[in-house]
């Protein structure tokens, strides 16, 4: 939910510090965190009042609001949809590292896309779904191993889609600049050299990638129906913020778009278990889930990859 989510689609929500602020009402509260789990998914429990103060008193200070209670007030007023989606767009964080967590990215090189591209006649595309992408580095990142398997894959198709619920980190997808902070996390060297150019104190990815990875706007809690079905889907380190029915719906519809043989990629903390029985582990990667029967009746049948 940026993780990420966003929230949901990418974007996670921002962590900090415990700060002095004034009462919040229980209304106003009631107003916020309801509107924030029905927009994103994310559940803001009474002890997380001080993460509402520092992310959306500068919102209230730019309405001109004297605290929280009265921009929840006009959160309630006709007219507030720019406010609303401007308070859930502060309420997620848009952390995303190239190739965070590394094993996920090794598995997707040197097992799921070989034996998925094995698997597809000639003309068929592979599809790849990272479902929080916030600021790009989780694609880009599936794009770059994807370059790497040219010689592997010759002229097949593999169609990358980014999607997280924030704009604003979408923008910055598009462009395609990072930081010298930010390459310097976990983007090796050879890839940097490779993939970017400098441009002042920036770095910027080559047109090629660019192409190669479609950004698109989406939440989660929506219907992924429109977006296709996908043969590897990265949604990881988003579920942690949602309560177990919200995460159990998610899971659901995912699987519900994923190819009988396809595999889904979540973050360490995250699971399947005890959630959905649309999914289960894979025995050769942790954090890696299939489709199981229940979701393959959905679609044609495919040999399932060994579970766990």
């Amino acid at each position: 939910m940026s993780t990420a989510t966003s929230a949901p689609t990418g974007s996670a929500p921002t962590a900090g510090a415990p700060t002095a602020s004034p009462p919040l009402p229980q209304a106003a509260f009631d107003t916020l965190a309801e509107l924030l789990r029905t927009r994103s998914g994310l559940v803001i429990g009474p002890d997380k009042i001080y993460l509402l103060d520092s992310r959306l008193g500068p919102i209230a200070r730019r309405e001109k609001l004297p605290n929280l209670a009265a921009l929840a007030a006009k959160l309630r007023a006709p007219g507030g949809e720019r406010l609303a989606r401007d308070v859930v767009d502060a309420m997620t964080t848009n952390e995303s590292l190239f190739f965070r967590d590394t094993k996920p990215f090794v598995h997707f090189r040197t097992l799921a896309v070989p034996r998925l591209h094995a698997a597809r006649s000639a003309g068929t595309p592979l599809r790849v779904w990272s479902a929080a992408a916030s600021t790009g580095q989780e694609a880009y990142s599936l794009a770059m191993i994807v370059a790497d398997l040219h010689p592997l894959l010759g002229d097949r198709r593999v169609e990358i889609l980014g999607t997280d619920l924030a704009r604003e980190p979408l923008v910055r997808a598009r462009e395609g600049v990072y930081s010298q902070f930010e390459v310097q996390r976990g983007l090796p060297v050879q890839m940097l050299v490779k993939h970017f150019r400098k441009e002042e104190q920036n770095w910027r990815i080559s047109d090629a990638l660019r192409a190669a990875v479609t950004f698109r706007e989406w939440n989660l809690l929506d219907d992924p129906g429109p977006l296709g079905r996908f043969d590897i889907v990265f949604c990881r380190n988003v579920l942690i913020y949602f309560d177990p029915p919200t995460k159990a719906r998610v899971l659901g519809a995912i699987a519900r778009q994923m190819a009988p043989d396809g595999v889904l990629y979540l973050g360490g903390a995250e699971t399947v278990l005890g959630v959905t029985d649309r999914l289960a582990a894979l025995a050769d990667q942790p954090g890696a889930y299939g489709p199981t029967a229940a979701a393959r009746g959905l679609a044609e049948p495919a040999a399932p990859w060994p579970q766990a």
